[in-house]
């Protein structure tokens, strides 16, 4: 008996200890913040912030430390219910970002604590210190790529990219026409085409800086930057300076999206991949009777759940590699803390472009 009574005994004491240590951790555990919605409408109503104990990873998850994450026109139209993909709502924002590895599940063998990684998966929620996904989703990154860069690998770059390469064989000299030229997409279209040898004209809306916009612009290696008044009036294509564009690509729509179009060239290919106007994409028949023109639409989430792992690890390899090689530079942007949340969302993507820089 007085054996049984010492052995119930440490039993007793053990299971203490244990309630002591798990009180202990819960009570240090960390805290994890983000950014939710519950209702669609103006992201500057409806977004708030929240605080809950960060979730423990399961047998094949990681817990991620979120860097960055941008806010995209994607997730201004998410939160306004938009989107033609809607998530189940009380939701956390943030289609895309970029964050280092603090936790690994017990079965997790592709990566290690300390790995800076994205999601390869879009609208998971990066808007938000901490996230947890399974390993499957995750790509590795170089750690000396900057986290601003990182968090805006899946969206601008990877677009810009496939629509140079997936639509049209463009060849050394050949030119392609876009509008919204001094957006994030933009920019990078003018930096891709210079760095493959293709001319680029380049479509801005006329403003009170236009002068100083077109120099930022032919800086980062634009050939042509005309106003949407300029273009209709342009001799370019009559005196031969400049092959007429076989590629242009839309961001838009409505009128400007007409412009372009009556620059193409016979057989050319007018890519839309947004309506930034929210006008439609007026075709008329004489454009395909008389000129064979190609109308397509592209939307990065829909390429990324058809294409392989080895076809996007190779995209996304060489934007790395640009990157790192300063063959391409990241958009202006502002960088901001979840914080300051309402100020960025107040704004929106029609002035500035906004990253949330989470941790450093």
């Amino acid at each position: 008996m007085c054996t049984k009574a010492v052995y119930l005994s440490n039993i007793l004491i053990n299971n203490s200890k244990t309630s002591v240590k798990n009180t202990l951790y819960e009570s240090k555990r960390s805290l994890t913040t983000k950014l939710i919605y519950n209702n669609y409408g103006n992201p500057s109503d409806v977004v708030n912030k929240v605080t809950e104990n960060t979730p423990e990873p399961g047998k094949n998850e990681v817990l991620i430390e979120i860097l960055a994450a941008p806010i995209n026109p994607v997730d201004i139209n998410l939160i306004q219910g938009k989107y033609p993909i809607k998530k189940p709502l009380p939701a956390v924002a943030g289609y895309e970002g970029t964050g280092r590895i603090i936790k690994l599940g017990e079965k997790v063998e592709k990566f290690q604590v300390g790995d800076h990684v994205i999601p390869v998966e879009y609208n998971l929620g990066t808007w938000r210190s901490h996230l947890l996904v399974h390993q499957n989703v995750l790509k590795k990154l170089p750690r000396d790529l900057p986290p601003a860069v990182a968090s805006i690998l899946m969206v601008n770059p990877l677009t810009v990219y496939r629509m140079l390469k997936d639509f049209v064989t463009l060849q050394l000299g050949d030119t392609v026409i876009q509008n919204g030229s001094n957006s994030s997409c933009g920019q990078l279209v003018i930096q891709l085409c210079k760095f493959w040898g293709f001319k680029t004209i380049n479509i801005v809306r006329s403003r009170e800086n236009i002068d100083e916009l077109k120099q930022e612009l032919k800086k980062l290696g634009a050939n042509y930057v005309l106003t949407e008044e300029e273009l209709r009036s342009t001799d370019l294509f009559k005196s031969g300076e400049i092959k007429k564009p076989n590629l242009g690509l839309n961001c838009i729509g409505g009128k400007s999206s007409s412009e372009l179009l009556r620059k193409l060239d016979y057989s050319g290919t007018l890519v839309t991949y947004g309506g930034m106007s929210t006008q439609p994409v007026t075709i008329p028949v004489s454009a395909l009777i008389f000129k064979n023109i190609k109308f397509v639409g592209f939307n990065v989430n829909r390429w990324n759940a058809n294409c392989s792992k080895e076809e996007r690890d190779r995209t996304l390899d060489e934007l790395i590699s640009m990157f790192l090689n300063g063959q391409l530079t990241s958009p202006a942007y502002t960088s901001i803390h979840l914080d300051n949340f309402k100020e960025a969302l107040h704004v929106g993507f029609s002035n500035k472009k906004y990253i949330f820089e989470i941790k450093k």
